[in-house]
């Protein structure tokens, strides 16, 4: 008797797989936009899942910013059922604030799909592929966002699960071209405005060309690589801000003995912790040199009209007013 299609087999190995990895959750929910990526991995979760013992819930979200976006999401979620899962639900958002369309969406979504999964301890499926992660690793090299952005994405950043990060978006076209469905092409995939899109179009064929072939599969590769990293020097951080943290702040003389690269991961960790937003290396940078290249300067101005201070051997995030 023949097996599953093999794209179908590898999408379904990549839900069990992880599924092996991060547990059996209380809840599976699966991310379904109509797209290829999302409904392959909707059929993956709930062959898997159902035969783990888990309801698989889909969830779509209608952005509203195309026309006839209610009937796109409606299709999505009936094509969902008709692949197995247990339940699908649309749910409407409105996407506003700053940053542009495409970031308010992305914040609009996560909200949308993070409130929607409630307070169990579930998971929910987001249909990113080994693109995506290369496109995600290229986007963090050209802003030079350091490590932790060349990491890419988690495949386990609870509540959310990334199966697919070892599957190419052609396999997961291939699995629906064999599961007898027509995906979703939304036209935001090729709009040239975007700059993922033409990294996607332009940037990655280039590449490609170029290195002959094998270009996304070695930038996802490194972003493994650097993820393992980044963890094992997160734990290390984690014990040195142990060590270093008082009710009166960080300790200056137990952070001057680390090296810089973990010493600047503590003061991540603790500016974050203290209310700092949109923390950028400079920022950090700054921060690091009361400790690191001290000549008695003042503090250092933190978005959220904070200030990192240093004295009596201390650092403390403030207020200005609370220096008054």
């Amino acid at each position: 008797m023949n097996g599953p299609d093999p794209a179908i087999a590898a999408v379904r190995t990549a839900v069990r797989d992880f599924l092996a990895v991060a547990g059996k959750p209380g809840e599976l929910c699966v991310a379904v936009s109509g797209g290829a990526d999302s409904l392959a991995l909707a059929e993956a979760a709930a062959f898997t899942g159902t035969r783990a013992g888990l309801t698989v819930r889909a969830l779509v979200v209608d952005h509203g910013l195309q026309d006839g976006s209610a009937e796109t999401a409606a299709r999505a979620a009936d094509t969902a059922r008709e692949l197995g899962v247990h339940s699908a639900e649309v749910l409407r958002v409105r996407v506003e604030g700053a940053g542009g369309p495409e970031a308010a969406a992305r914040r609009a979504r996560y909200r949308a799909l993070r409130s929607a999964l409630g307070d169990g301890h579930g998971v929910v499926l987001l249909g990113h592929t080994l693109d995506d992660q290369a496109e995600t690793v290229l986007l963090g090299l050209g802003r030079g966002s350091g490590p932790r952005s060349l990491a890419g994405m988690r495949p386990h950043d609870p509540p959310w699960g990334r199966p697919l990060l070892g599957v190419t978006r052609a396999t997961t076209r291939k699995a629906c071209q064999a599961l007898g469905v027509d995906p979703w092409q939304d036209p935001h995939n090729e709009d040239p405005r975007f700059t993922r899109v033409r990294l996607r179009t332009e940037v990655l064929p280039l590449l490609e060309d170029v290195l002959a072939g094998g270009v996304a599969a070695s930038l996802a590769r490194t972003a493994a690589q650097l993820r393992e990293d980044t963890e094992a020097l997160d734990t290390l951080a984690d014990a040195v801000h142990l060590r270093a943290f008082t009710e009166e702040g960080l300790d200056v003389t137990v952070l001057a003995t680390e090296p810089p690269a973990l010493r600047r991961r503590v003061l991540r960790r603790w500016l974050l912790d203290s209310g700092v937003r949109e923390l950028t290396d400079a920022h950090l940078r700054s921060v690091d040199a009361l400790v690191g290249n001290w000549r008695g300067q003042g503090g250092v101005w933190l978005p959220g009209d904070l200030v990192a201070a240093r004295a009596h051997g201390r650092l403390w995030v403030e207020t200005p007013q609370s220096t008054t």
